[in-house]
């Protein structure tokens, strides 16, 4: 009984295994195209690059420009213009004093 058990088990598993046999595709299966086929691989790579060509080019960006401290990057109309509500100095804000006896 526990050998008709054990082969009921494995064809069981084994039947999945074996459906997937040869109409499968395979990792870098070639598959043959059709005259029709590659036609129209053709014509959607020239409509491909047809619209990579009707983007304009942009010149390049640097996002991080204004971060950088070597003043590369530094936008350039920033020294030259100056701002009256900039001018005023204000005194910083005096730290806050700790309320806790834990904190001094």
């Amino acid at each position: 009984m526990r050998k008709l058990a054990a082969i009921f088990l494995l064809t069981m598993i084994a039947g999945p295994a074996l459906a997937q046999d040869d109409h499968v595709q395979r990792y870098r299966e070639e598959v043959e195209k059709s005259p029709a086929d590659l036609a129209n691989e053709q014509r959607q790579q020239r409509a491909y690059q047809r619209a990579l060509s009707a983007v304009p080019d942009q010149k390049p960006t640097d996002p991080w420009g204004i971060a950088r401290s070597d003043g590369q990057g530094a936008p350039k109309n920033a020294a030259k213009t100056t701002d009256k509500t900039t001018d005023k100095t204000t005194p910083a804000p005096k730290p806050a004093k700790p309320t806790n006896a834990a904190a001094k």
